[in-house]
């Protein structure tokens, strides 16, 4: 029997002719082609078990191995396999039967080129590339196999032995079942990415889980370790027997609907669907199925779908399934009258002038009528068969959906049973439309079949020798709505019932089914509606290896089992039951025109609805569709406007989820698609004019490509720049004066460094002169460089001082590339990170400046993390301990010993790849939430933006987290479009200026695309998924190497971009972005601070004077910001506190924060606001300077220091 059924969009453009141009034994052909592009090697040829690879498929009428396995490569498939002249599937893994065939099979030549096989009827030509891997289920180690997701239980463990001999970091299944064995245990089971635990047996209510086993394993990215409360449970060989689960309902049989209207063999139909309910909320619906009636098993079929409730996914009692389906056939058979149309399931006797002739078997290595063919999934009818077979003798249907035509029948056809043609036409739900291999036969003319179509072969003797326990538990119906057991053995040539029973539970399974002489299915249940044959005969071919038992038949399976097989229904959309608040939409058309309706793309091995959904949610995306299976999409419903996607039938979607059989996960090239219908999970705003959403304008041409800016004490702003792209007489920094903007020639001073500080790092020092620190740099002595700069001069007037620096005399440890610098609590310069000169080794330490004679800290999560780990992000918190965020993960550092203290939960990537990075090179922007007084809030980090590897998917959500909260976890938020190497700048009010960057790609010269022109404000005063606001668009493209600092008079001047591509230029101009607060013509307040109450201690009360009574509110507010060095999406320094103020008529008072774990020793702007809208800022220094920065470094020739 044919194991599956050739994809009908394909049957639509075969035709007899591709078979009789290209009959195999006209041409020889030469062998596969052995390696194609992008790694793929010839496997063989392999058997198609329907599907054998089912990931993505494709057509073409220029079908080669190659470019088929250019279109696998491209769907990011490992596996790709030409079958039957011009069919292309793809797949990550083969199904259980596909194995390696005689080469000899696969015989047909490519349409493309006919000297190449592609595959034959059933058998694939097969390869596979080591390129692309991807998570997966491991399937089993040595003599432990998986038996698939677990819930824990609901009074204690499900397993209850912590294996505690593997370290989280390293857990992975092999290790975990290593454990397990050592233990003498034979369950293993791992969760929650890191965790290990063994047991004999499933206790405390633990129980098999549909979905939630989605952590990947800490030692090992390409397999599940669980999930929360989910356990990924391995068997050692076999010996964990599951205690049968069945009860028997307490309730009658549900009475259906008589109607026979209500007919429809549509899964998702529920019209007058009757519903089974139990006496106990715990009591499962799995019962017997020795019970059935006498009902017409065809007739029976036909409504199975529609008259019985599918909304569940459980068990059902197969006597109430058949009890209920009699009812429903009887009383529809009795409500029929006289009508041109037919009200019933039958097989008419005439098609207009056709007869029927008969149910016919395909023919013996060729089809039994091969005049001319075509298929349709949904539109299948015996009047649409002979309308397109006019001119011909017979037409025949074949499959529910196959169209036939011929004028006699190819040798080897030959009559079969009527009862063997049971499969419904796709366009008329009350007609019949043969089976596999069998063709339901009309005739124009009187030709008559022979008798010998009615006689059957009885059913044989009973098996013996069956695993301990199993019995026969008869004959039952297959393929009514696709397989019953989900999983097909290799054929074999010498089967019988005991072979194929005991295969069966050798392989771990409970029930088996024989068909077809040598066919062997296995299981754990009856899936897809299947019930008893009410004529057991039908079950008779004789097996190959015993001809005296019957193996089967056409569409029908002898099970075997220990007890009384489960059975569900024909799988349905998923409905309830749903995380959230999802809802089905319907079954929607994908890839119109070549495009994906929804954008992203995850394929799960063992897919639910659940899994896919929860996955979509999780970053923040509101539609999500199910398709082939295993593939998880996530969008937004408006795609499918902008896709031109429509919903059509249900039956389009047709496919079961890999992890859940008894639901649907769309079809071939069609989604199951839900909507999030609950609170949105994001809801931006948009400014929609200068007023609500800022401006960009120029603010003056540039002496140089800067990769980083930073302003110093004297509203000033130092611009340094790397050697050799930019200018060759270039002196590698600048000092720009905002004042005398957009006057080139006075605006511009030219300062000078000695060594390249292509990618330091950079902060302003608490000492009384506010010096500024460059360090660290591009190559030998330039890493370990360090140079200081004395901010002298003022607005309008030119300073004398210039940048620092000598390495023969004060220089870093550690030589660093990339590193990041910050002031500690205590006032020392902590210095974390980077890697030895371009490209070089990692140097993965802590130093501390001034050197405190202690050599440089090895960190190995640095090492273990590098490359992607660069310019961490760094901050003081406020219990003085340091935050840590770099690549993907997270950590508290102690302040004294640089400890970790805490692991924090890893970041969160992207929806596709939950691995993706936020420091360099998948360079994301970071900086601290508000801290207001009187403090007593945990502070906020929040990272915006980043890049994953391989793909480069730049990242489309911001991630916050409060690192010393009780439970720290990240909270996601998705921003309105994909951004890399972005900046992010502090405003005065609050919010941050979140721009620059590309939409794809990661940081680096040439790296990255399509510029990101557009600008958000985030506002962390409103509510999560409400915070960001759509601004201003730049026409400016800024990629790598650009920055954004917020000025003193509450613009954020924007600078710099050196892509490299030969697409963007290197970037001179520099701008400036008016945040609305400067746009909307509202007048600004005004203040004075003497200098002499610019220098602040902890808890110090300082007074200001405002110009005026607050016009835009009640009450005045002060900011302030932390003194900012902008590089590489890093805003060192970057910090915003909102201190107590009051104020009188004209007189305020502001008090200064707490303690160094608020704000830690250093210079920031302090802005007074009336109603959001800032004055011009001066600078204020807290904290003092309290480990003497001021005297360092101390007699060192060549540098001038302030003293403390």
């Amino acid at each position: 029997m044919r194991t599956t059924q050739l994809s009908l969009a394909f049957l639509a453009t075969i035709t007899l002719a591709d078979a009789a141009a290209y009959r195999p034994g006209l041409y020889k052909r030469a062998a596969a082609p052995a390696n194609l592009t992008h790694g793929y090697v010839y496997q063989g040829c392999y058997v198609d078990v329907g599907r054998t690879i089912s990931g993505a498929v494709t057509s073409s009428d220029q079908m080669t191995n190659e470019a088929c396995t250019e279109y696998c490569y491209g769907q990011g498939f490992p596996y790709a396999g030409t079958e039957y002249y011009r069919e292309c599937w793809c797949g990550n893994a083969l199904a259980t039967g596909g194995i390696l065939a005689n080469e000899a099979d696969c015989t047909t030549p490519c349409v493309g080129n006919t000297t190449q096989p592609c595959g034959g009827p059933f058998r694939l030509s097969l390869y596979k590339t080591p390129l692309i891997v991807g998570p997966s289920v491991n399937p089993g180690v040595g003599d432990w196999s998986s038996i698939g997701c677990y819930a824990e239980g609901t009074t204690g463990r499900t397993l209850t032995y912590n294996a505690g001999s593997v370290p989280a970091g390293e857990m992975t299944v092999a290790k975990c079942t290593s454990a397990c064995h050592d233990l003498n245990f034979i369950l293993a089971g791992v969760e929650y990415s890191g965790e290990c635990w063994c047991g004999n047996d499933m206790l405390n209510g633990g129980a098999p889980a549909v979905d939630g086993c989605n952590m990947l394993c800490h030692g090992n990215q390409s397999e599940y370790c669980g999930g929360p409360n989910r356990l990924n449970v391995y068997d050692f060989q076999h010996k964990f027997k599951p205690l049968p689960t069945s009860t028997s309902t307490s309730t009658p049989p549900p009475t259906a609907s008589t109607s026979s209207s209500q007919v429809d063999s549509t899964p998702s139909s529920n019209a007058g669907a009757a519903t089974t309910s139990t006496s106990s909320p715990t009591q499962t619906n799995a019962v017997s199925s020795s019970s059935h009636s006498g009902t017409d098993t065809v007739t029976a079929a036909s409504v199975t779908t529609s008259q019985v409730d599918t909304s569940t996914s459980g068990p059902i009692d197969s006597s109430t399934l058949t009890n209920s389906l009699s009812s429903v056939a009887t009383s529809t058979s009795t409500s029929t009258t006289a009508s041109a149309t037919p009200t019933v399931l039958s097989q008419p006797a005439t098609v207009g002038a056709w007869k029927w002739y008969g149910c016919q078997t395909e023919a013996t290595g060729a089809r039994a009528l091969n005049a001319k063919t075509y298929a349709s999934t949904t539109n299948m009818t015996l009047e649409n068969c002979a309308a397109f077979c006019a001119g011909n003798t017979f037409f025949g249907v074949e499959w529910s959906q196959e169209c036939w035509c011929g004028n006699s029948f190819a040798a080897g056809s030959v009559p079969a049973p009527a009862s063997q043609c049971s499969m419904i036409c796709t366009g008329n739900k009350l007609q019949y439309c043969g089976e596999g291999n069998r063709l339901s036969v009309y005739t124009i003319g009187d030709a008559a079949q022979p008798s010998s179509a009615s006689t059957t072969t009885t059913a044989g003797p009973v098996a013996t020798d069956l695993p301990t326990g199993w019995k026969d538990q008869g004959c039952w119906v297959d393929n009514m709505n696709g397989r019953i057991l989900p999983f097909q053995l290799p054929d074999d040539q010498s089967m019988t019932l005991a072979s194929c029973a005991n295969a069966c539970s050798a392989a771990g399974y409970q029930v088996a089914g024989a068909e077809w002489h040598t066919q062997c299915f296995c299981g754990d249940a009856i899936y897809n509606g299947g019930i008893l044959a009410t004529d057991p005969t039908t079950c008779n071919t004789p097996c190959e290896g015993k001809k005296t038992e019957m193996c089967g038949g056409g569409n029908r399976m002898t099970i075997m089992s220990e007890t009384t097989p489960k059975t569900y229904l024909p799988p349905a959309p998923v409905k309830t039951g749903l995380n959230g608040s999802w809802e089905y939409q319907g079954c929607a058309v994908d890839a119109i025109g070549g495009q994906r309706t929804f954008t992203w793309q995850i394929i799960f091995p063992q897919m639910t609805a659940g899994q896919c959904l929860d996955r979509c949610a999780a970053f923040g995306y509101m539609a999500a569709g199910l398709e082939y299976g295993n593939e998880c999409y996530c969008g937004d419903p408006s795609n499918l406007v902008t896709a031109g996607s429509k919903f059509v039938a249900e039956t389009d979607c047709n496919m079961v989820c890999l992890g859940n059989r008894t639901t649907i996960c769309g079809g071939g090239g069609r989604l199951s698609t839900y909507f999030w219908t609950g609170k949105p999970l994001y809801s931006w705003n948009w400014g929609t004019d200068a007023q609500t959403a800022g401006s960009y304008e120029l603010l003056i041409g540039g002496k140089c490509i800067p990769l980083m800016t930073m302003e110093s004490i004297t509203g000033k702003v130092s611009f340094l720049e790397k050697w050799g792209t930019g200018p060759p007489n270039s002196t590698g920094a600048y000092e720009l004066d905002v004042s005398l903007a957009p006057n080139l020639n006075l605006a511009w001073r030219e300062m000078h460094v000695k060594t390249d500080i292509f990618c330091s790092a950079g902060i302003t020092l608490p000492d009384k002169a506010g010096r500024q620190l460059n360090l660290g740099g591009w190559s030998g002595d330039s890493t370990y460089g360090l140079r200081l700069y004395w901010p002298d001069g003022k607005a309008g007037v030119n300073g004398t001082n210039d940048w620092q620096e000598d390495v023969t005399q004060l220089h870093l440890q550690d030589g660093r590339w990339y590193p990041s610098a910050m002031i500690m609590a205590n006032g020392s310069i902590f210095v974390i990170g980077g890697e030895e000169g371009s490209n070089g080794r990692a140097v993965p330490t802590v130093e501390v400046l001034p050197y405190t004679g202690h050599a440089p800290i090895t960190m190995d999560w640095l090492a273990r993390t590098d490359p992607n780990n660069l310019y961490p992000f760094v901050a003081v918190l406020p219990s003085q301990d340091i935050f840590v965020a770099y690549w993907n993960e997270a950590r508290i550092l102690d302040h004294k010993t640089f400890d970790t203290k805490t692991v924090l939960p890893n970041i969160p990537g992207t929806v596709t790849n939950p691995m993706g990075g936020r420091t360099y090179p998948l360079e994301g922007t970071a900086v601290l939430l508000p801290q207001k007084a009187p403090y007593n809030d945990p502070l906020g980090i929040l990272i915006c933006g980043g890049s994953t590897e391989g793909a480069a998917t730049a990242i489309d959500n911001c991630v916050s987290i409060e690192p010393e909260a009780a439970e720290p976890k990240w909270v996601l938020e998705r921003m309105p479009s994909r951004r890399v190497m972005s900046c992010i700048a502090p405003l005065p009010d609050g919010t941050y200026l979140i721009n620059n960057g590309a939409k794809q790609g990661v940081a680096g010269f040439g790296l990255a695309q399509d510029a990101n022109l557009n600008a958000l404000i985030y506002d962390p005063e409103k509510e999560i998924g409400q915070r960001i606001t759509v601004a201003a668009n730049t026409t400016i493209a800024r990629f790598y190497h650009s920055e954004s600092i917020t000025l003193l008079d509450g613009r954020v001047l924007v600078s710099g971009s050196d892509p490299e591509d030969g697409v963007n230029p290197q970037e001179y101009r520099v701008e400036v972005y008016n945040p609305p607060y400067l746009t909307g013509g509202k007048t600004r307040p005004t203040f004075t601070l003497d200098e002499a109450h610019r220098d602040w201690s902890y808890g110090q009360t300082i007074d200001f004077n405002i110009g005026h009574a607050p016009i835009y509110g009640t009450t005045m507010k002060v900011s302030l910001l932390g003194a900012v060095t902008s590089t590489h999406g890093n805003s060192m320094g970057a910090r915003t506190i909102f201190p107590e103020v009051t104020c009188g008529p004209t007189k305020c008072s502001v008090t200064a924060p707490p303690g160094p774990g608020i704000a830690p020793p250093g210079w920031y702007q302090f802005f007074v606001l009336d109603g959001g809208i800032p004055a011009v800022g001066v600078y204020v220094r807290i904290g003092g300077d309290p480990a003497g920065l001021g005297d360092w470094p101390k007699n060192v020739p060549g540098f001038k220091v302030p003293g403390v």
